[in-house]
């Protein structure tokens, strides 16, 4: 049954007035979903650009339909994760704060919502003070009730918000209509993860040398798989170990591999089509979609549970699955989650009791893949996220489906043919065009780390992975969720260019990794550049990401792509980021891509100048 209800009184207090929520399958649950006359894209989708697509990168306007539902509200659950166990919501940054401040925008959209803080937080050099507004860069859209890519819950008797592709991959215009695709460059994923009461969940994302660091008592134990006791770390100290290293992430960026190494990447684009391989590495190469369905279910399975890694974590982070479960559970936001080492039971069987979903790792909607328990060049956790009632595969493709389908937007910047002819010449006699050619300007290849000079640790960051790797292979199309029993499974033949190409990608046997040579398109939208995000210039100069974002001022897309081609502007832009030490240990620099279009190689000013104008204008 489908009916919308008010959301009424919650807690006490009523939060939201003239909020609706979807009743389906018991739940209240709600999420934005745009309409086509509320999308710039529907009104600026580009036909100067051919698109020479195969039948392998496109769907039915059916598929592509129920991809767009998918990306906007599909959460596969994680609202249990980022509520009830990591506690996003229990800290300063609250769900009633959030709707107050939707409410004071009077139907009107943003692209900063800035929400009052319930309480005081303090770390570091951030200072937050109750009553104070944080900038948190999630999105509303004109009309919604609710930011971009955020699914309200009321389920179990709490309110409960999980996180779909949206809230990353979307934005607002200055009159609230919602750009698809365009990443949302301001979103401050660090300090909204950091704020939760059990950022801890999050551990694997951070630069930790060793757990047995953050033990203080020895008698907080756990019985490990073989048997043995093993001494669970300090819930005070490790959480602030953890918040203190999300919030080394830059506005919009976060750490997306675990490897134990703060490798913070910014959000790309997803308007996708031509992009291939996928993955700042270049890793979804392999599955339907050329790869990139194998990319989304990583960023669902692996980063919007970190529960779903239980099962790997052994092989892939050297700790027990067993520590590795009770350090997550330890302060779960929810008792019902909490996990108690004076129980003595193992914290598998402890979570066995209250898993919402049974028989597989984590708390998402998750199913075994076809390796399972090892990862293959599918997925990283040996998971795959797949909804009760679809088909395996189906709701990721639907995504691929749709955005494929995305088309760059206009820039709105002026049409000069001649600077534009003038950039186009410099773009081929500067030999861009050697790894950008092409319908999409892309060789759609993985570059060495070596050669292109970029900070290297992202790179090599799925290299544990592979040590837990199986070939590999999917279930036969249309194979039901749930599984049957004995499901078909059919090998994924790979050839050698293909393997060749993967090897760097996951930083296999003696590579140190590489990364994706990237679509040229949406230069405009994507600001600041490179993996890093590190090459950030704002609109008066300012220097770095000391300087810009972390200031709260935007990259200017004209000024940050001068310093992706002026030699000397990037010495500037790498030596102020140098000067941060958040940014030191996040591995963030702005060095490499030394291909230079200036003075040094031979070209004037005006015909760098002519380049930045076509490369910001080729879309249009």
């Amino acid at each position: 049954m489908r009916r919308y209800i008010l959301i009424g009184l919650i807690a006490g207090l009523v939060i939201v007035a003239g909020a609706w929520f979807l009743v389906q399958k018991g739940k209240l649950e709600y999420a934005f979903v745009p309409s086509n006359k509320q999308t710039v894209n529907h009104e600026q989708n580009s036909s100067q650009i051919k698109i020479m697509s195969s039948k392998e990168e496109t769907g039915s306007d059916q598929q592509i339909e129920l991809g767009k539902k998918l990306f906007f509200q599909e959460t596969f659950g994680n609202e249990v994760f980022f509520t009830d166990v990591l506690g996003m919501f229990d800290g300063p940054f609250t769900l009633g704060n959030v709707a107050k401040a939707i409410i004071k925008l009077r139907g009107e959209g943003t692209n900063n919502l800035q929400v009052e803080a319930a309480k005081e937080f303090h770390l570091g050099d951030i200072q937050i003070k109750k009553g104070e507004l944080i900038d948190t860069g999630l999105d509303v859209a004109k009309g919604s009730v609710t930011p971009l890519g955020v699914k309200v819950v009321f389920d179990e008797g709490r309110l409960k918000a999980g996180i779909s592709c949206a809230v990353c991959h979307a934005t607002v215009d200055n009159k609230g209509r919602v750009i698809e695709g365009v990443p949302n460059n301001d979103l401050n994923i660090g300090l909204s993860l950091a704020m939760g009461t059990n950022t801890a969940a999050y551990f694997s994302h951070t630069e930790m040398k060793n757990i047995k660091d953050y033990v203080k008592v020895v008698n907080r134990t756990v019985e490990t798989s073989d048997g043995k006791k093993e001494a669970l770390p300090d819930p005070d100290t490790f959480e602030q170990f953890v918040d203190s290293e999300v919030l080394k992430w830059p506005l919009g960026s976060n750490d997306t591999t675990i490897d134990f190494k703060n490798n913070p990447v910014q959000i790309p684009d997803s308007m996708t089509l031509g992009d291939q391989p996928y993955g700042w590495s270049g890793q979804g190469q392999v599955g339907p979609f050329k790869g990139l369905s194998a990319a989304i279910n990583n960023a669902h399975a692996q980063n919007m549970d970190a529960l779903s890694a239980t099962e790997i974590s052994g092989p892939v982070l050297k700790i027990d699955k067993e520590v590795y479960l009770g350090t997550a559970l330890q302060n779960a936001a929810n008792p019902k989650y909490r996990y108690d080492y004076r129980s003595k039971e193992k914290p598998t069987e402890f979570f066995a009791k209250v898993d919402p979903t049974p028989g597989v790792a984590g708390v998402n909607q998750l199913i075994p893949a076809s390796t399972f328990p090892r990862a293959s060049f599918t997925t990283t956790v040996g998971l795959f996220s797949s909804s009760p009632g679809y088909d395996t595969w189906e709701q990721l493709n639907a995504m691929s489906a749709y955005m494929n389908s995305l088309q760059p937007i206009h820039t709105g910047l002026d049409n000069n043919k001649d600077k534009y002819e003038e950039g186009r010449k410099t773009f081929i006699n500067a030999g861009c065009i050697s790894c950008h050619g092409g319908t999409y300007l892309s060789s759609n290849k993985v570059i060495k780390s070596e050669e292109l000079g970029t900070e290297p640790f992202r790179g090599k960051a799925l290299k544990g992975h592979t040590k837990f790797f199986a070939e590999p292979s999917k279930y036969a199309d249309h194979t039901p969720v749930p599984l049957p029993e004995n499901p078909k499974i059919e090998q994924i033949k790979l050839t050698d260019k293909e393997r060749e190409q993967l090897n760097i990608a996951w930083a296999m046997g003696e590579s140190n990794g590489g990364y994706k040579t990237i679509s040229l398109f949406n230069l405009y939208w994507s600001a600041p550049y490179l993996h890093d995000g590190g090459v950030a210039v704002g609109p008066n100069m300012e220097l770095g990401l000391t300087n810009t974002l972390m200031k709260g001022k935007k990259a200017d897309p004209y000024n940050s792509l001068k310093a992706m081609l002026d030699s000397k502007l990037r010495r500037k832009v790498i030596d102020s980021n140098s000067k941060s030490s958040k940014l030191r240990t996040a591995h963030i620099t702005g060095e490499g891509h030394t291909f230079w279009v200036d003075e040094s190689t031979g070209f004037t000013k005006e015909q760098q100048d002519a380049l930045i104008h076509y490369l910001l204008t080729v879309t249009d």
